[in-house]
């Protein structure tokens, strides 16, 4: 008799090559994107063993980390990132692999394009050496970051050696109250369940309120699974799903379409399925969240009190981090004033945010002392806000709209908050020094960037609603 599976199972069982005995499994990888910053050191692997790429066919390059976002069209000034791009540009030509450079059409943040041209499907395996990969589970995919010699791994073989992670459900229902969006979702299951309450799990998002969620919106969810420590997340695949995945680029069309419809169909977790852990949340609970310390973790509703003491850690681990911020337990962000926004990433970039944003800001202009950014997450993200005018709202209103990359969010390009400046940012990480040497970052949903941006200090959008 079958015994009753998750949603995981079905798609992890589907790939298993083979298994060792007490050991890892040998999972075939479906898609693998790779991008410049991960990639040489396992192209350098394959050369110095005289191997091959083994199915060129299932990997996609693109640039984004170490991308400028203005003046695309120059030559890049900074030198790492032009060595890397170069690289990158000579190992797709050597091993026969597409590539997505600067000023190609398909460009952009390597999470969100696999979406947005219908390379990422439900019931794949994903992989790319990013942790952000988690993105594509919102697909109902198994997909998580891997490190460069697992990406050497699937270079050369298509397959990874992979232990099996736990399950995780995480259920939410009810309807969300206004102003509150995707990211504050998983601010506030991340700010209850602290920054390593994933470890070892992979989760599954279900309930009312996960269902109700348009496709961008779930991406959201899915990016920031890791920031709980868990491999990774997923959401089965519905109607939404289907209705996105039609029509892309790559997508199946016709009656391809419709018999992978019907496979996708399958993969939801069977009524009585077992989890090895359960948490349950009701969508009333959920206001806009804004985080204060240097983990996605630290993380409250926007009308709070910075916390006294932490939930996970050391007092003293909790205090550096508050001294890093510059803040003191007992003390409300709101109203505090700010120096940048930053609307972007491959959490908070695709056009769903950015018109969220932009209907909020239409008509108004940013706070005199605020550098407000927004960067599209790729070549057709930027293309449609144009022909939206959303880049004007934006322009109009004292915000500079960039070019696609990662920009801010890792600072491993031009784009840097520079030492003891604040920034909301709608990006997924707040470690020290992640967006630039001594920057301080606060995470927060694209509306309530907008918000801020507008007034200057951290605001909750409700009062404008």
């Amino acid at each position: 008799m079958n015994h009753p599976k998750t949603l995981f199972d079905k798609v992890w069982e589907a790939h298993v090559v083979d298994e060792i005995p007490d050991g890892p499994s040998i999972l075939y990888i479906d898609k693998h994107l790779i991008h410049e910053v991960t990639s040489p050191q396992a192209f350098l692997g394959l050369r110095k063993r005289g191997l091959k790429v083994f199915r060129p066919e299932k990997t996609i390059a693109t640039a984004d980390h170490n991308v400028p976002t203005l003046n695309q069209h120059l030559p890049i000034k900074e030198e790492l990132s032009r060595n890397q791009l170069n690289q990158l540009t000579k190992n797709c030509k050597d091993f026969g692999i597409e590539l997505y450079g600067l000023g190609h059409k398909y460009q952009g943040i390597v999470h969100v394009i696999g979406p947005e041209l219908g390379i990422t499907q439900p019931g794949m395996t994903i992989v790319c050496g990013d942790s952000h990969t988690s993105t594509h589970g919102a697909f109902g995919s198994i997909a998580f970051g891997i490190g460069t010699s697992e990406v050497e791994m699937v270079l050369a073989s298509q397959c990874l050696l992979q232990k099996k992670p736990k399950t995780m459900l995480i259920e939410i229902n009810g309807e969300l109250q206004k102003g509150v969006y995707s990211k504050d979702i998983i601010l506030y299951i991340i700010s209850k369940i602290s920054s390593s309450g994933g470890t070892g799990y992979f989760v599954e998002y279900s309930g009312s309120t996960i269902s109700s969620l348009s496709m961008e919106a779930r991406m959201t969810i899915c990016n920031m699974s890791i920031e709980m420590g868990a491999r990774g997340g997923m959401i089965a695949p519905d109607q939404k799903t289907f209705d996105y995945v039609e029509n892309k680029k790559f997508s199946p069309d016709g009656i391809d379409f419709d018999n992978k419809v019907k496979y996708w169909k399958s993969l939801v977790s069977d009524s009585n399925a077992k989890y090895d852990k359960v948490l349950k949340f009701d969508a009333k609970d959920i206001e806009p969240m804004i985080t204060y310390g240097t983990n996605p973790g630290m993380g409250m509703k926007i009308r709070d009190k910075i916390p006294e003491l932490p939930m996970e850690g050391s007092k003293d681990s909790f205090d550096k981090s508050l001294n890093y911020m510059g803040l003191k337990s007992g003390t409300h962000l709101l109203n505090k004033k700010i120096d940048y926004v930053f609307i972007g990433s491959c959490t908070n970039s695709r056009m769903e945010d950015l018109r969220i944003a932009a209907k909020f800001i239409d008509g108004k202009q940013k706070a005199s002392g605020v550098s407000a950014w927004v960067i599209p997450g790729s070549k057709q993200v930027e293309k449609m806000a144009k022909e939206e005018g959303i880049d004007k709202i934006f322009k109009n209103a004292g915000f500079e709209f960039r070019q696609p990359g990662c920009s801010a969010c890792l600072a491993m390009n031009d784009d840097k908050i520079p030492k003891n400046k604040f920034c909301v940012s709608t990006s997924n990480r707040n470690f020290e020094g992640r967006q630039g040497p001594g920057s301080r970052t606060m995470l927060a949903s694209p509306l309530t960037a907008a918000a801020t941006a507008v007034n200057g200090y951290v605001t909750d959008v409700r009062d404008y609603i």
